[in-house]
């Protein structure tokens, strides 16, 4: 049995990525405002003070992050940091911090998302910090110390999430959590490492 940390774990993705891990790990459920434990990925003293009240741990699970979505003419700057602040260094911010608390031969197992290959409009900002998440796990893959891998899951828009989102995703076959939930026990179960899981694209 390993001990696992979800980061996001209160979110539809996560609760059904934590779900599947407590199968067979004991998994800590970390979110934003509920949770065993809390922690405000954008900053690092928040992700640094969270691992060390953790201790070592074998895997990290990611399921978190912002993106803004609306018309390129009209985005701002500082709409366009949300995908970057939040999303992606929320993420990297993660590995950074954590890859000093996981175990030899651990794992970090990142999201990104189908936008990476399927670009939508309004979706400029998540297309950005996808390929950008996606790009990090494979420079990351071959630095990470001790034998710890890292991967990247890369889901279609969920199920449980049409009623929000389904006018940015005409056309889109949409996935359960569940499902989705799959790809992560390949990373965090599996050998392989600087790996893009696509689901359902």
């Amino acid at each position: 049995m390993k001990k696992i940390v979800v980061i996001g774990a209160t979110g539809t993705l996560g609760r059904a990525v934590s779900a599947e891990l407590k199968a067979r790990h004991e998994v800590i459920e970390v979110g934003a405002t509920r949770g065993q434990y809390q922690v405000d990925s954008t900053d690092p003293a928040s992700v640094e003070r969270l691992f060390r009240e953790l201790g070592k741990v074998d895997g990290v699970v990611t399921t978190i992050g912002k993106v803004h979505f609306g018309p390129l003419p009209q985005m701002s700057i500082e709409q366009f940091w949300v995908g970057l602040r939040d999303k992606l260094m929320g993420q990297i911010n993660v590995v950074l911090a954590g890859q000093n608390y996981v175990n030899d031969g651990g794992s970090f197992t990142l999201t990104s998302g189908i936008l990476a290959d399927e670009p939508i409009r309004e979706g400029a900002n998540a297309t950005t910090v996808n390929l950008a998440l996606e790009g990090f796990v494979r420079g990351a893959a071959i630095e990470l110390p001790r034998g710890i891998r890292i991967n990247v899951v890369s889901p279609t828009v969920l199920s449980e999430s049409m009623e929000g989102y389904a006018p940015y995703f005409r056309g889109f076959e949409p996935v359960t959590a569940q499902r989705a939930a799959q790809a992560y026990l390949r990373s965090v179960e599996g050998a392989q490492t600087g790996r893009v899981y696509r689901v359902g694209d």
